[in-house]
């Protein structure tokens, strides 16, 4: 048994290197200018889908997500206007949803990472009256807030507090649940209370690390597996 825990500490430990390394790599990669309009697959028979980045990522953190839904034939839209998705989940959820009006999609699912996936939430419960949003596939989203969130004082970290305002509204939503997969791992260093949502279609994965899974082949499958979940 102790063995056991030894080398799951061993691999969380290692699992948490290789996941900052990680978003180190993706920061530095953002820094080049990609176009968005380069994951277009517009046309009659393409499904469309939204990509909503966790805060302090911009859009090009979730190439290798985006590049695996445009090979498999989506229509990617990336909301450039969320920047780093730093304001509150009301004015995030405000500029996805002027984005969707503007672009007229009329029917597509929402890929979000982390607090990507609280905006996607209010988007579905507040700014969904068209019901083009078929709905959403959530990773590594702190549904239920983190605790580590009272470590770092910042302002744009309060709404992950597990007691958080946002947090208990977004959960009073409870009839949009059903229409999100969450995809969350085995270890999140982020979020030690993983993202499981009651409602919602839950796939936990052997997957470790809170960033580190966006460019995990089983992260994708299971990604494409919730968006045809959502557009059946």
């Amino acid at each position: 048994m102790a063995a056991a825990r030894g080398h799951e500490l061993r691999a969380n430990l290692g699992a948490w290197i290789r996941d900052y390394a990680y978003a180190l790599r993706r920061q530095a990669a953002g820094l080049h200018r990609r176009d968005p309009s380069d994951y277009r697959r517009p046309g009659p028979g393409a499904s469309a889908v939204v990509l909503i980045p966790g805060i302090y990522e911009r859009w090009t953190f979730m190439l290798p997500v985006a590049e695996a839904l445009r090979d498999q034939g989506y229509d990617v839209h990336a909301v450039t206007d969320l920047r780093l998705n730093g304001g509150t989940l009301e004015e995030m959820a405000r500029l996805v949803d002027g984005y969707l009006r503007r672009s007229g999609i009329g029917r597509c699912v929402l890929v979000a990472h982390s607090k990507g996936g609280l905006v996607g939430k209010l988007v579905l419960a507040r700014h969904n009256g068209s019901g083009a949003v078929r709905g959403m596939v959530a990773v590594n989203t702190p549904f239920t807030g983190s605790w580590l969130a009272r470590l770092l004082p910042l302002p744009a970290l309060r709404v992950f507090l597990p007691n958080s305002p946002e947090l208990a509204e977004l959960a009073s939503w409870r009839e949009v649940d059903q229409r999100i997969v969450s995809i969350y791992g085995r270890f999140d260093p982020h979020i030690p209370g993983g993202g499981h949502l009651d409602g919602a279609h839950n796939v936990q994965l052997e997957t470790r690390g809170h960033f580190l899974p966006l460019g995990d082949v089983r992260v994708h499958e299971s990604i494409l597996a919730g968006i045809r979940r959502l557009m059946r």
